[in-house]
């Protein structure tokens, strides 16, 4: 199936190309409109919001049934579990931001250099695209790609906004943008542009290097109750194991075990960087 749906995309943007080439208007406008319709942002990363509650789904019953866990110290741990899945993506999802927003600096400075030296803003895209490295590589090689098949480069610079909804992009999609529609010198605002970039890189380092030691605070709390309740359980493990077994012991601990998770999401959303 993957094969067959490989070469139909194939065979129909092979298509798309060859209409493009033609010389009649109407036919033109068609394709024009008909690949405005087709193509869909397709975004350069995502936030999975679902995956961890069914991965809290399925390690349920297999805490309940293999391990013999009561049923609320499983619900509990299986709401941990999807928090901590939620953040581990959502700090895979920072990374990936931070790695093409880097990409795109580095872009950025070789394309100053490019125009530097006579070429065209293609020129130096294309270039650009070359030396880039993924994820950036591919959204600059579609970028030069549609402007090559014909494609209004406001539209291009407005599908890369959408592919990739950061400030960064945003700013550079608009300098390119206006330097294409009212022209002049590109070398002075690309370059401060891309400092601008690596301001905010480093910003955002230094806060999160500020944040680090809220963090790794709420994590050794959490760690050292699970720490002292080891140490209870080895000092005196049968009035603990009737603790946990009374609803009393049940309710407290799972209590604090859903504040916990709580204690998580809560860090993380006020040491996330807004600016």
């Amino acid at each position: 199936m993957a094969c067959i749906f490989f070469a139909f995309r194939q065979t129909r943007v092979r298509q798309l190309s060859l209409d493009r080439l033609r010389n009649e208007p109407e036919e033109t406008d068609n394709v024009n409109e008909l690949s405005s319709e087709e193509i869909a942002p397709r975004l350069f990363a995502r936030r999975h919001y679902m995956w961890p509650w069914v991965l809290a789904v399925a390690v349920f019953p297999a805490l309940w049934w293999l391990f013999s866990i009561p049923m609320v110290y499983t619900a509990a741990l299986s709401v941990i579990i999807a928090l901590l899945a939620m953040q581990t993506d959502a700090i895979w999802f920072a990374w990936r931001q931070d790695r093409i927003e880097n990409q795109l600096a580095d872009a950025i400075d070789l394309m100053v250099a490019a125009v530097k030296a006579g070429a065209s803003i293609q020129n130096a895209l294309d270039h650009a695209a070359q030396d880039a490295r993924k994820p950036l590589r591919n959204e600059l090689e579609e970028v030069v790609g549609r402007i090559r098949y014909g494609d209004d480069p406001k539209d291009v610079m407005e599908h890369l906004t959408d592919q990739v909804p950061l400030e960064t992009f945003r700013l550079f999609a608009t300098t390119l943008t206006v330097n294409w529609e009212v022209g002049g010198s590109l070398v002075r605002p690309l370059a401060s542009v891309g400092r601008t970039i690596r301001d905010r890189i480093e910003l955002t380092r230094r806060l999160r290097a500020m944040t680090t030691q809220s963090r790794l605070s709420v994590i050794s709390v959490i760690l050292v109750t699970y720490f002292i309740g080891g140490l209870i359980w080895r000092n005196d493990p049968e009035r603990m194991a009737a603790f946990l077994k009374s609803t009393i012991g049940q309710s407290m601990v799972t209590t604090a075990m859903l504040f916990q998770g709580v204690g998580i999401v809560w860090i993380s959303r006020i040491s996330k960087v807004k600016f």
